[in-house]
Parts: structure tokens; C-alpha cells; sequence
């Protein structure tokens, strides 16, 4: 199975930066890893080539929920995921990968700090590293599911 995991934001933006904290990572793991930065219109020319079974893509989101929360988020949800505001949609740029990629996962991380630095900040990271550690277990389908901003 070949595994891709696309990492969304700006590092130099605190923690929208996550998504590539995320995917870098994941190197070294299995996994073909993708790291956008804030330009994921960049990145997709080689997740079409790559051509994965699983494309799992990370970036901040805005979710209602305590700074470091990880959801699932549906693909009508992409809106919520900060990457939306880096240049295109990213529901738009998701519909010029869906023919090459078998299933996408979105996973949205709730940030605490989106200002200028670098750096992600304490929970941000804790959560960070949490959803690393299911990643490398292989357990994607234990990130819980975006249920609204109250879970």
C-alpha cells in the first residue's frame, strides 16, 4: 500500500505551521512524505504522480476545540483547514487529485497560535506528536472524527 502524507502551513506562522512538523516527522517511516509548506497547489503534481492509496493531509484548523486537537475532518469540511486560505481552495485542489489517489483523509489540528515566529507552541506540538505516533502505528482510523466544535 503506498502511503503519502501531505503537510500544509506556514512554519514561520507559529502553529500553522503543524502540518509540516507533522510530516517531516513522518520521514523515514513507510510513508512518502510531502511537505507543501503554504503553497499545496506546489505539492500536488507529485502526489498525482506518487499515486497513493492513502493520501493523509495535515494542516491547522480552525475546530472550536482546545489548542493540539486532531480530528478527522470530511472533505466538505476541507473549508476549516487553514491551507484553504494559503492560495486556492483546498477543496478545489483536492477534486485535481481525486482521480489519482484511492482514499483522502483530512486531519485538521486545532492551533493556539498563528502569529509570527517559529516554533509550534507547547499543546499544539503535544498534540502534534500524538497524532505522529498513530500515524507511524499505521492507525489512522484512530484520530476521532470532527463532530462540531464541542468534539
Amino acid at each position: 500500500m503506498r502511503r503519502v502524507i501531505l503537510g500544509i502551513g506556514n512554519p514561520l506562522r507559529r502553529d500553522d505551521g503543524v502540518g509540516v512538523w507533522v510530516a517531516e516527522r513522518m520521514r523515514g517511516t513507510g510513508w512518502e512524505v510531502v511537505a507543501a509548506g503554504p503553497s499545496v497547489e506546489n505539492a500536488l503534481g507529485i502526489v498525482r504522480r506518487l499515486a497513493p492509496d492513502l493520501l493523509v493531509i495535515v494542516d491547522a484548523a480552525e475546530i472550536g476545540l482546545p489548542p493540539g486537537s486532531a480530528r478527522r475532518l470530511p472533505t466538505a469540511e476541507a473549508a476549516r483547514m487553514l491551507g484553504s486560505t494559503h492560495a486556492l481552495p483546498l477543496s478545489f485542489l483536492l477534486s485535481t487529485v481525486r482521480n489519482r489517489v484511492g482514499e483522502i483523509v483530512l486531519v485538521g489540528i486545532q492551533p493556539g497560535d498563528r502569529s509570527l515566529g517559529e516554533g509550534l507552541t507547547p499543546a499544539t506540538q503535544a498534540g502534534a506528536e500524538e497524532l505522529v505516533a498513530r500515524l507511524r502505528a499505521g492507525d489512522a482510523e484512530a484520530i476521532p472524527p470532527y463532530t462540531g466544535p464541542s468534539g
